[in-house]
Parts: structure tokens; sequence; C-alpha cells
């Protein structure tokens, strides 16, 4: 039975987590202006290192030896793995099979449990391995300060990894802990997020943050020997605006297909996906935020396609500026109607399009790997020598 308030539901929804949010920024804003704090340049994260860990000696690149605690949600195996792997020697905990953290008792008891395995086998593993540095990706609804506290007293450097801290930042908070990264991000040696205006609010509570954006796989994510079959196509979840400018374009004639959870065509694999960015003349992309009308962020499709070879259109924010050369290297659009001319104009300029296409898979390839991302973070923390 269809339910006429839904709508008005969602909308309401969409409001008060855009208001949340803008509240949220505002106050670390004030805070961070408040305090006289300032974002950390390179030279102050590696002075603050240094004086935390006074004799780290950088290894060549394979040389490392490196803890990396993350559960693989469909993405995380094939990127951040083979990227550490290429730098040294890694032990992956993943918690998940023997602690799944969507279990309806995670919070009752679970969490305590996997939080006492955890450091019970990462102090096995770090007796063991003399590893030169834990790497995880993890949050305040995963584990609980203490834990993070028990990691730090091992002496060896801690980097926290973080996407998405326009939203899940603070998140939900439950007995005065947020889900987010809010209260474990001060007991890290280093925090790398991907939301640049997030730095501010990781320095207001007492953490060391890097800017660095999300990457992509190279061994993965290039271009496939296929014919271009598709004019238009988009792969991501159907939430937000999504909908109704894939039905939108449709009306307008064009050939656009939709892959992912909530489409009719339903999710791809990850060579799957890579196939399609190959078969389609433009990749669509979305810049926005789940549940937020005004809020965008870089995502992962913002590297994987360009080096996958594919013709990247997407919305325009302010973030994508420094990532790409806009207009040369992928092509960005603001409103509907700019979509349509932009699509009407690259489908009747195929010279063009490939220009764009093969010049972003350039800047992809020579700038935006997750091994260099994890490059910069190990050159920071003085444990890699490159």
């Amino acid at each position: 039975m269809d339910d006429p308030l839904k709508k008005t539901r969602k909308k309401f929804r969409q409001w008060n987590n855009t208001r949340r949010l803008k509240a949220e920024l505002a106050g670390y804003e004030a805070a961070f202006e408040a305090r006289r704090l300032k974002i950390p340049d390179d030279a102050a994260i590696l002075s603050a290192i240094k004086e935390r860990f006074p004799d780290l000696a950088p290894k060549p690149p394979g040389e490392l030896s490196i803890i990396a605690i993350f559960h693989n949600y469909n993405w995380e195996n094939s990127s951040l793995l083979p990227a550490l792997e290429k730098l040294g020697r890694v032990r992956h905990y993943d918690w998940f099979d023997e602690f799944p953290h969507t279990r309806h008792d995670w919070r009752k008891s679970l969490k305590a449990k996997m939080n006492r395995n955890l450091v019970e086998r990462i102090g096995r593993w770090a007796k063991a391995e003399k590893p030169d540095v834990i790497f995880t990706y993890l949050s305040g609804e995963i584990v609980s300060p203490e834990t993070i506290r028990a990691l730090r007293s091992w002496g060896i450097p801690l980097i926290h990894f973080s996407l998405n801290d326009k939203e899940h930042f603070v998140g939900k908070v439950r007995c005065g802990l947020a889900f987010g990264s809010r209260d474990i991000c001060p007991l890290f040696d280093l925090c790398w997020t991907s939301t640049e205006d997030a730095l501010k609010k990781y320095c207001v509570d007492g953490a060391l943050p890097v800017y660095l954006p999300e990457g992509a796989n190279p061994d993965i994510h290039k271009p496939c020997d296929c014919e271009k079959t598709i004019d238009v196509s988009f792969v991501g979840q159907c939430y937000g605006n999504r909908p109704e400018t894939i039905s939108r374009l449709q009306q307008e004639g064009i050939h656009v297909e939709a892959f992912g959870y909530g489409w009719p065509n339903g999710p791809l694999s990850t060579e799957e996906m890579v196939h399609i960015y190959s078969k389609s003349r433009i990749n669509l992309g979305f810049g926005g935020v789940e549940g937020h009308n005004e809020t965008f962020c870089l995502k992962g499709r913002d590297f994987e396609i360009p080096m996958s070879g594919g013709l990247y259109l997407t919305e325009y924010h302010q973030e994508l500026e420094p990532i790409y050369d806009l207009g040369k290297e992928i092509v960005v659009y603001q409103g509907f109607d700019d979509l349509v001319r932009a699509i009407n104009r690259l489908l009747a300029h195929p010279e063009e399009a490939e220009a764009i296409r093969a010049a972003g898979r350039r800047r992809a390839l020579a700038a935006h790997t997750w091994e260099k991302r994890f490059e910069t973070i190990f050159s920071l923390l003085k444990l890699l020598r490159i």
C-alpha cells in the first residue's frame, strides 16, 4: 500500500540532516578560530612525528613491516591491500568472519569481545613482527578509545584512515561516544582524512590530521578491449537525485544505463564495473552525499573511472579542482540542463571526448594510485625512503 507521507518524511530527514551537518561544521569552525588553531603543514607533521618517534629510520619501498586493520566491505582488499603489499610485508586483521558487526548483539556484547581479540592478536603480531607501522580503517562504532590506547601503548606509529568525514566524523552518538572518528582520532599518531573540510574538526579534537583523497588500483582499473555500446552509464547506488536524473536523461532520448544497488540492472562485481566503464562512451558521476542536497565529497569513482580509461562526466564541486584539470582531464556539470548539453557535445565530438579520456587516464595513473597515497603517508611518518 502506498504511503502518502513517505516523500514528506524523506524530505524532512534530508532537511534535518543538512541542518545538523551545517551546525556541526559551524561549531567546529568557531572552536578552531577561537582557539587560534592551525592546520598542520608537512613540516609541522614531520616535527610532531619526530618528537614522538625520534629513532625512526626510513626504509626503501618493499622493506616495511605493516600491520593493517580493516574490514573488506567490497573494495578494500582489492585496493588498500595490494598497495600496502608493494611497500612491504603485510599482516591483515579483518574481524568480520569471527565478530560480524552487523549482528544484533554487536553493541551489547560482541563489540567488547572483538576489541579484546583485536588487542590480544595485534599484540602477538607486534611482538613477533616488530612492525614499522599499524594502518587502521576503523570507526568509533567498531572500536573503543581504550582499544586504541592499548594499540598506541606499544610505541608503533599508528595511522587512522577515514572517508566521508563530512557526514560521519561524529555520526550517531551512544552513551556519549560517537560512531565516527571524533572520540578515537586524538589517540592516533596521524589521521588521514579524505575530506578536506574535516581537517579543522580533527584539529579541534586534538588530532594530527592530513588530507589526502582516495585513489585507485591500476592493476584492476585499466581499459578493456571491447566495443562501446552504451552512450552514458552510471555505476553506483540508487538514491538522492540519481533516479530522477537518470529518468530525465532517458526522457531526453539519451541512451543511459544504470547499475548498482537499487537499480533494475543490479550491482556489478569489480571486474564487471571496469568492463562497463570501457563499454561506455561517457561515464556519469554524482558528487552528492547521501541524504543531503548541498553536500558534496570526492568518491572512489572519481579516480577509478579515469584510471580505467573512462570518459568521466560528474557533478562539479570544489574538491575536484586540485585533483583534475576540469574540462581537459574530466568534464563537470552544474544542473540538469548543463548535463544534457555536455552529453550531447561529447557524443557529437568523439575526438574531443577521446582526448579528455586519455588525459584523465594519464593524470590518474601519475597522481592518484593508492600506492602513491601510502607513499605520501609513510614518508610523512619518516618510515619510507623514496
